[in-house]
């Protein structure tokens, strides 16, 4: 079953607008580097969209009805989208979900200190990387402190083309003989991932001067103390925009695309979809890349919270009705597939692999090895989608991740899975995944909005 290349199945003014939808994605990566700029920049484009607060809307009385259209945040890492639609909402909803949260580097709560006039913050990785891609490129910080009065202050450093760039350091290839001898896995030590962010000592100042130097810029430019690091959440990145890639500029590099491709294209079919039969909804949430725990991962009750309130002011809560809903209702996991690398051909199985700009990619099952920990959409669920895919003319692919015994992976679908919703793992190909800078098609990206709002409004 062979799948071809898209790129010249489009006329120009279907490849115009692909390249805006490509353009507006770079502009929503380059806005969201953490999760918390993500759900802030999701907000602004649903508000623009004509989106208002849910929470808002019930304590103004307003009356949500056919149409409505609403979202909720949780501790502004998560946030959930619906338009209401014709059918009752214990009917189900057609649900888009992904993940807004990337690999990267944390900072610790104690996290400043000086070593032979060099300061550092000291980290903690999130997520799975590979800790040698992070050592010896320009880094940004990006995220939140709070001080002990509750007022927040937002901080990104290294953006900005005047900023300054931070870095983590490596061994020199002159004195690495020892360190290349090491497995790649330890290399780079989880505790050698310090971030170097100053070297100028603060003058007379006798003892940790250069830690010093650094404690006044923080309290000059930000009015914050060492000790407001305890309830601070700050973020390493890679510093840079997303860029177009090749000299074709058929592809996007960029950080963060692993699940920020999925969350943007499925908030943008959400945004662009109208008069739907059954409620439209959209999830974005945080911590999928540490098991999805936690208040704001898909496995709290964020979610189930939101369609309880959300029913019970549209036509009247009740436990029975509430099951019907989730259990009635279709679900796209949307994340990420890992694209054939044609570098690394041996760990893929080649028939059943994604490839770039061949389309939508479908996983109808996740997991690792024998299928362990995965989520397995059903035969005739399959069946539906692919038939809403064919008839609104959506290039698409299935896949697994890699060869069967080489490695794998999980998503959100199990979490919604549980609620016995029909559920499958649907998003687009990546090359480098889980690296600082990831690679994905432009074409796959536009079948991907073009795909979810097929789902939004056949399924």
């Amino acid at each position: 079953m062979k799948r071809e290349n898209q790129w010249n199945n489009y006329d120009a003014a279907e490849l115009e607008v692909l390249e805006k939808v490509n353009a507006a994605y770079r502009e929503y990566l380059d806005a969201g580097k953490t999760e918390r700029e993500c759900v802030t920049e999701c907000i602004r484009l649903a508000e623009e969209a004509g989106y208002q607060s849910l929470e808002s809307a019930i304590a103004s009385g307003v009356k949500l009805q056919k149409g409505s259209k609403v979202y909720s945040q949780c501790m502004g890492k998560s946030i959930v989208l619906f338009q209401l639609g014709e059918e009752p909402l214990e009917k189900g909803m057609n649900i888009l979900g992904a993940h807004i949260d990337s690999p990267r580097i944390d900072v610790k709560q104690n996290p400043l200190c000086e070593d032979n006039e060099f300061a550092y913050l000291d980290t903690h990785y999130y997520g799975g990387i590979k800790k040698y891609q992070w050592v010896a490129t320009p880094l940004a910080l990006h995220g939140v402190v709070v001080r002990k009065d509750g007022t927040k202050v937002e901080i990104v450093i290294g953006e900005k083309e005047d900023d300054p760039v931070l870095v983590i350091t490596d061994l020199l290839v002159h004195l690495s003989r020892e360190q290349l001898d090491k497995p790649a896995r330890t290399v780079i030590e989880g505790e050698k991932l310090d971030l170097l962010i100053a070297n100028k000592p603060l003058e007379g100042e006798e003892k940790d001067a250069v830690k010093a130097g650094v404690l006044k810029l923080l309290k000059e430019n930000y009015n914050i103390e060492e000790e407001d690091f305890l309830s601070a959440e700050l973020e390493i990145v890679p510093a840079g925009k997303a860029r177009e890639c090749g000299i074709d500029r058929s592809m996007i590099m960029a950080y963060g695309q692993d699940d920020r491709v999925c969350a943007f294209t499925s908030l943008l079919a959400m945004l662009e979809t109208k008069d739907v039969k059954r409620t439209a909804c959209c999830i974005l949430v945080d911590k999928e890349e540490i098991g999805s725990v936690g208040a704001t991962g898909m496995t709290s009750k964020f979610f189930e919270n939101a369609v309880v309130e959300l029913m019970d002011v549209v036509e009247g809560y009740s436990e029975v009705k509430f099951r019907r809903a989730m259990a009635n209702s279709k679900m796209l996991s949307s994340d990420v597939s890992a694209a054939f690398d044609p570098l690394y051909a041996a760990s893929f199985e080649k028939k059943n692999s994604a490839f770039f700009a061949h389309g939508l990619v479908f996983n109808k099952y996740t997991g690792s090895g024998g299928k362990g920990g995965s989520n397995d959409a059903n035969a005739e669920y399959v069946a539906e989608l692919r038939k809403i895919m064919d008839d609104n003319n959506v290039a698409f692919q299935t896949a697994e991740l890699g060869a069967v015994d080489v490695g794998g992976g999980g998503t959100i679908a199990y979490v919604l899975a549980r609620h016995v919703m029909n559920v499958i793992d649907s998003g687009v190909a990546v090359l480098c995944m889980h690296a600082p800078w990831e690679i994905t098609s432009k074409v796959d990206v536009y079948e991907a909005v073009k795909g979810y709002k097929a789902f939004l409004k056949d399924a």
